[in-house]
């Protein structure tokens, strides 16, 4: 009985012999009137509290960061009578706002498809579609995507964590300027052998300041005032350029 507990103690303590300590160049991202997109460094290290076990496959890092999700509709447009109309729809209901991942390898070589069903890490993994009453749904979650990898919010890029002798660990995220505000969710994966060992996350708010918070809130919580300031700009600009036009006459 004592050395099955004795056991116990020993493989569970070798499950978790390697564990990630993390840090963040920045803990948050501020969108103010001029804001045109971020950089966010991600670093950290290995613990390791027995020798790296290098029979049981290679080290690997993962790190994924998400936006808040949201519910999409995707639409599939066709030719009819020499007009593009949308048809079949497809809601997607769950899909990140922005998701990013980066890999210290081929995604294949650092993570198996069984543990990426499990934790959603590749894009695919990470969007939910479900109740879909056409046939070809697949084709509709590609479409969302290809267009968001184009505006780049989604971002796949493998190699792209610099993995140093196994300990330290290292990236940037390049956030373009059309994020939404929420808190963004940073998930690392430690892998060995396509297994995960070990997880880690932390949140990054995304907040604006500023004058556009100023503007958010006042269209948000006094949307009365806020039209009526906007009228009030609309006014003041059209008298300004017809004053314009008038001594440009003269």
């Amino acid at each position: 009985m004592i050395r099955a507990i004795l056991a116990l103690i020993f493989f569970a303590t070798q499950a978790h012999s390697e564990t990630i300590v993390l840090g963040l160049s920045q803990d948050s991202v501020s969108i103010t009137a001029t804001f045109d997109g971020s950089d966010i460094l991600i670093f950290g290290a290995v613990s390791r509290t027995a020798p790296e076990p290098l029979d049981k496959g290679k080290l690997g890092v993962i790190i994924a960061v998400s936006g808040p999700d949201q519910t999409v509709s995707v639409f599939r447009k066709q030719r009819r009578m020499g007009i593009w109309v949308n048809t079949d729809e497809v809601i997607v209901d769950r899909a990140p706002s922005f998701y990013a991942v980066a890999t210290s390898g081929p995604i294949e070589d650092v993570l198996s498809d069984t543990e990426d069903l499990r934790n959603r890490v590749t894009i695919p993994r990470a969007i939910r579609s479900v109740g879909a009453t056409v046939d070809d749904s697949d084709t509709f979650s590609q479409a969302l995507i290809r267009i968001r990898a184009k505006d780049a919010l989604f971002q796949m890029n493998a190699g792209a964590v610099d993995l140093e002798q196994d300990t330290l660990f290292r990236t940037s995220f390049s956030l373009p300027a059309n994020l939404i505000e929420g808190d963004y969710l940073a998930r690392i994966f430690l892998t060995r052998g396509g297994k995960v060992i070990d997880t880690h996350s932390t949140v990054i708010p995304v907040q604006k300041v500023g004058l556009e918070r100023w503007l958010y809130n006042l269209a948000h919580v006094q949307p009365f005032f806020y039209g009526l300031l906007s009228l009030v700009i609309a006014i003041a600009a059209g008298w300004a350029a017809s004053a314009g036009a008038a001594a440009l006459k003269r």
